[in-house]
């Protein structure tokens, strides 16, 4: 007014990660009423970052929109949110003192939420607390539902829930990707996992965590990595056991586990835990890598008795707008100082390197080296520099996979080489969203294309089987079924057979097809086709059915291929066809399965 600023506002988006959301946000001009103003909209940032959206400015004779300050002894375990989706995207912010110890985003429900989540305040047990809720509609009756309890609001229908996978990891409430931090101590396997706790929808991005003693059987953790700051988020990453204390973050009778993580806004980040993964300490001295890049995953190499981490790496590239992808390679004595030794083009996000033996012959080994999309190479590895032997294989021909990463730390007498991969299906209308692949031992072995790299589930599968079915030596007609009569949700389905003169053969799996085309020796399954030829003039199919997936492996692992699926509510019949002429089965089992969440 008259070349003076009387008000002034800035977005909640000002640095890089931010969300993008409109926050509605109120000036109370009854002191300039009737007078002319303009309304000017800056930027003056400069560099990569920076712009500004503004929209639906507007005046009234009430505020719009309102910030709500509730103060609270913490008395019980969870704060439960009201959600709903779609609903404006709301900051909230929990104070302990003049110390903002939590901070996120979250879909606050105005009124009926479609569902609840929780923040765990166990931490601050007996303490005095503000709630802060930035801005929201001054009719919402969001805030006031917030509640205190010392159970998750809704957990009556906790892994019974209409599309809850029941022998495949998901998070209890809230979104997850990316496995992180795959490591076994002690006989326990920890999940670790890029976790938004508060929305079926990718932000907030924490560490989750859970532990199995089987691979199957999980129990959800607290959560393991909170953010330092809002906006310096705990992107993916691995977790070591540090038996040697290299670092010596050890302190009592158990050995340090250390999670190697990015922090969006320092760099490569390392935490340790000393009470078997239950609570981590942030080091001091992070980060201990800085560039640009993110999701390290780091190895023991024993050989030169270092530790590696391979890394996703980017590097401009002059004239191109767009970065070079590359996984970049560093060593290190004590998990903190950290040299870079090379670097190979090719790669996006998740890399992941481990030895394997070919055959199983432990004086014939290979390495592997991937990154998010599993695209493999196999080569030579001398703790610095990865050299190729191949060029890039795919063994995942499905669309529900990505990011995968392998256990550190498995004893030397089990010997397996366990990857676990992020499922990309979709639960609608659920309180959670994504969920982990079934996990799968991978082997190397020789074919008539070379080495490849297979994949077939763990054993510990058995261990959720019910009632089975077997049949043996069957020729299959056109109009024969002998599944006839069979059904079940949950299913873990093995056949051998040889086409005779079939052109096809199929299961329906609760209304799903999943064909073998014998003229083209391929499999496939809602738009998913992988090459898979007879061995000895046999194919093997085994198909894991889940609430939201079928998994099929050819072959013994040779073929690889999760899918999403939304099975049929009303078809619970498992059918097999023989298409324009005969097959011979070999061997024909139906396990009907457990709810690993029982």
């Amino acid at each position: 007014m008259g070349g003076e600023v009387v008000r002034t506002a800035t977005g909640p988006n000002d640095r890089p990660g931010g969300s993008e959301r409109l926050a509605r946000h109120t000036w109370d001009v009854r002191d300039l009423s009737s007078k002319t103003a303009i309304l000017r909209i800056v930027d003056d940032r400069t560099g990569g970052w920076g712009h500004i959206s503004i929209d639906s400015i507007f005046q009234s004779e009430e505020r719009v929109s309102v910030q709500a300050k509730r103060n609270m002894t913490l008395q019980k375990r969870y704060l439960n949110f009201p959600v709903k989706n779609g609903a404006p995207m709301q900051r909230v912010r929990l104070l302990i003192g003049d110390q903002t110890v939590r901070e996120f985003d979250i879909e606050l429900a105005p009124g009926k939420p479609d569902f609840w989540v929780f923040l765990d305040i166990s931490a601050f047990a007996g303490q005095q607390a503000i709630l802060h809720i930035e801005s929201f509609p001054r009719d919402s009756k969001g805030p006031a539902a917030i509640i205190q309890t010392d159970e998750i609001e809704g957990a009556q229908n906790l892994y019974k829930e209409k599309y809850r996978p029941q022998f495949h990891f998901t998070s209890r409430r809230g979104w997850n990707n990316d496995p992180n931090g795959l490591v076994q101590y002690k006989g326990e396997y920890h999940l670790f996992y890029q976790h938004n706790p508060y929305d079926t929808k990718w932000g907030n991005m924490h560490w989750g965590h859970a532990v199995s003693e089987d691979l199957v059987r999980w129990r959800e953790l607290p959560i393991a990595l909170y953010p330092k700051a809002f906006g310096d988020w705990c992107f993916s990453g691995s977790a070591v056991v540090d038996g040697g204390n290299t670092a010596g973050f050890k302190t009592g009778d158990e050995d340090a586990i250390v999670a190697v993580y990015t922090s969006t806004g320092r760099g490569e980040a390392i935490a340790y835990s000393n009470d078997r993964g239950r609570t981590f300490t942030d080091y001091e001295g992070n980060p201990v890598v800085e560039h640009q890049g993110r999701d390290p995953k780091v190895i023991w190499h024993e050989p030169t008795g270092r530790w590696v981490m391979a890394v996703y790496d980017e590097l401009p590239v002059q004239g191109a707008d767009d970065p070079g992808r590359y996984i970049a390679f560093y060593t290190s004595r004590d998990l903190k100082d950290w040299q870079f030794t090379s670097r190979i083009e090719g790669y996006y996000e998740c890399p992941e390197i481990f030895e394997l033996p070919v055959d199983g012959d432990p004086q014939d080994p290979r390495w592997v080296v991937y990154a998010a999309d599993g695209a493999y190479t196999i080569g030579r590895f001398d703790g610095e520099v990865f050299t190729p032997e191949s060029g890039k294989h795919r063994y995942n021909m499905g669309n529900c996979f990505y990011a995968s990463q392998t256990f550190s730390n498995i004893p030397p007498e089990d010997g397996r080489r366990i990857q676990i991969a992020w499922g990309q299906a979709q639960m609608p209308g659920m309180p959670f969203s994504q969920m982990m692949n079934f996990p799968v031992e991978l082997s190397l072995r020789t074919t008539d294309e070379g080495i490849r790299l297979f994949a077939y589930p763990i054993r510990e599968i058995t261990g959720i089987r019910a009632q089975s079915h077997r049949w043996t030596d069957l020729t299959l007609a056109e109009d024969d079924n002998p599944l006839c009569g069979v059904s079940g949700e949950l299913l873990d389905i093995n056949v051998e057979f040889s086409p005779v003169d079939a052109e096809q053969f199929s299961f329906y799996v609760r209304g799903i097809p999943v064909t073998y085309d014998a003229g083209h020796q391929q499999v496939s399954c809602q738009g998913c086709v992988a090459a898979l030829r007879p061995d000895a003039g046999k194919v093997r199919l085994r198909l894991l059915l889940d609430g939201t997936s079928i998994e099929i492996f050819g072959n013994d692992g040779r073929v690889y291929m999760p899918v999403r699926v939304v099975p049929s509510d009303d078809i619970k019949a498992i059918d097999v066809f023989s298409r324009g002429g005969r097959t011979r089965v070999h061997v024909l089992e139906v396990h009907e399965l457990r709810s690993a969440w029982e």
